[in-house]
C-alpha cells in the first residue's frame, strides 16, 4: 500500500491509493508514537480535554474529509454520519448556544455540565480497525484524530495494539477476526500483523501477559510472586 500527500485542499490525511503495493510516507515509520502507555504516568484529569479534542475533531472534520471517508470504505467501518438511523453530523447538540465555552476550555475550567454534553461517539472502534488492518500510523492517526491524537487517544491506541497482541497469541485467526469484525455488514476486510512494533513494546506486553496468567493461577495479592525490581513481573512461562 503507498501513501502518497494529497494535491490541493486543506487535508493532512496522506492520499491512499490501493492499487499500490509498497512503502508509506517517511514519516508514518516514526516509532516515537508507540512508546508503551505507563499508567503511573497518566493524569486523567488532563488527559479529558485532549480526549474531547480528538472526539470534536473526528466529528467536525475528519469525517467528511475525502481520504477519511475512503480510508473508512477500505476498512468497511461506518462514520458516525452515515450510521441509520441515528446518524451524528457533528459533536454539537442542536439547538446549542453559541458562545457557551467547550467543556475542555480553559473558560469552563471543569467537566462538562449536563446542557452542555457533545454529542457521544466511541472512537475505540476506529482505532481497533485501524490496529487491525495495519493502517494505526501516525499520519493516519493525525488525519482521523487531529493535531491532539497522541495526547488525546495515544493511550488508548497503546492499549489496542496490545490486546491485539494478546488476541493473536490466545485466539486462532478466525477466532481473532470475529473478535474485530461488527455488526450491519461491517465485518473486517482482512487482518495485518501488527505494524511499528518495537521491543519496548513487545517487553511491556510480555509483561502484562505474564500479569494476566499469573492471575489466571491466582497468583495475586498474598500469592502474587516475587516482583523484579526492572521488569515489575516475574516472567511466567505458559505452560507452568
Amino acid at each position: 500500500m503507498a501513501y502518497h500527500p494529497q494535491q490541493g485542499g486543506g487535508s493532512s490525511f496522506p492520499m491512499f491509493f490501493p492499487q499500490r503495493t509498497r512503502g508509506f510516507a517517511p514519516e508514518a515509520a516514526s516509532s516515537s508514537s508507540f512508546s508503551p502507555f505507563r499508567e503511573n504516568q497518566f493524569d486523567i484529569l488532563e488527559w479529558y480535554p485532549q480526549f474531547q479534542s480528538c472526539v470534536r475533531y473526528f466529528l467536525d472534520h475528519a469525517q467528511y474529509d475525502g481520504p477519511i471517508q475512503a480510508m473508512a470504505a477500505f476498512i468497511n467501518i461506518q462514520l458516525p454520519f452515515q450510521k441509520s438511523p441515528n446518524p451524528i453530523a457533528s459533536s454539537r447538540l442542536a439547538g446549542s448556544s453559541p458562545g457557551v465555552p467547550s467543556p475542555s476550555s480553559p473558560a469552563a475550567g471543569k467537566l462538562p455540565m449536563p446542557n452542555q454534553l457533545p454529542a457521544c461517539v466511541s472512537l475505540n472502534p476506529y482505532i481497533r480497525r485501524l490496529v487491525a488492518t495495519g493502517f494505526d500510523f501516525p499520519g493516519v492517526l493525525h488525519g482521523f484524530f487531529g493535531d491532539n491524537w497522541a495526547l488525546g487517544i495515544g493511550h488508548i491506541h497503546e492499549v489496542e495494539r496490545r490486546n491485539y497482541l494478546f488476541a493473536a497469541k490466545s485466539s486462532s485467526w478466525l477466532d481473532v477476526k470475529s473478535q474485530y469484525d461488527m455488526p450491519d455488514g461491517q465485518s473486517v476486510p482482512f487482518l495485518r500483523p501488527l505494524q511499528n512494533v518495537t521491543e519496548k513494546e513487545i517487553v511491556s506486553a510480555e509483561a502484562n501477559w505474564s500479569q494476566w496468567l499469573a492471575m489466571q493461577d491466582w497468583m495475586i495479592g498474598p500469592r502474587n510472586p516475587e516482583v523484579d525490581r526492572d521488569t515489575q513481573i516475574v516472567v511466567k512461562d505458559e505452560d507452568d
